[in-house]
């Protein structure tokens, strides 16, 4: 019933997560809204971030430039790897404010029940970095999940023998719960109570 432009846009909208039906047209109808200039920046926006936006070459994290720019903050603990998931958990930690070391993003988590195994999460490119840089401390902040935990103790078990002191996130964090839906006081007192992975 929409012009096909109008049509195509919703449809477009709806590739996004959690967007339905409605929440698709709210969103086109709301771009014929906008002035030019709006219109224009939305467009740049999206060519940008689909042609710039990569992976940082040492962390894994999101950048425009060959490292992000934690990699290439001078000010940042180097004794400390805080290794997560995904890149967003990154951005999580940042916005506390509260950690200072380095962070190592993983494709993911081990899973072998979805076929998802170590060689498809680029532990190698971890360990490399492990042995490269001697890090003091490893952190595991991996949501609480069967997944976490083997991932988890998967790198612990290769780690054996190394000096590495080897933590993980505190139970504050519920059971199933994805980082990204996770408050910032909870996040703050599992990063500052993080416990040994034994």
């Amino acid at each position: 019933m929409y012009p096909e432009s109008l049509n195509n846009l919703i449809e477009s909208f709806k590739y996004l997560p959690s967007v339905g039906e409605k929440t698709a047209e709210r969103f086109a109808f709301s771009i014929l809204d906008l002035d030019d200039d709006q219109v224009a920046l939305f467009k740049e926006s999206l060519d940008a971030v689909r042609t710039k936006v990569h992976t940082c070459s040492k962390c894994n994290v999101l950048t425009e430039d060959e490292l992000c720019s934690i990699c290439s903050d001078e000010k940042r603990d180097n004794h400390v790897l805080c290794v997560v998931e995904d890149v967003r958990s990154v951005f999580l930690f940042e916005k506390i404010g509260m950690f200072k070391g380095r962070y190592h993003v993983l494709n993911g988590l081990i899973s072998p029940l979805d076929g998802v195994n170590p060689e498809d999460i680029g532990i190698d490119k971890l360990l490399d970095r492990i042995h490269q840089d001697h890090f003091d401390e490893i952190i595991f902040a991996f949501k609480p999940s069967i997944e976490g935990e083997t991932t988890a103790l998967y790198i612990k078990k290769i780690l054996d023998g190394l000096n590495i002191k080897i933590t993980k996130l505190a139970n504050g964090v519920p059971i199933g719960a994805d980082m990204e839906y996770i408050d910032s006081l909870t996040l703050e007192r599992a990063l500052s109570d993080r416990k040994e992975v034994s």
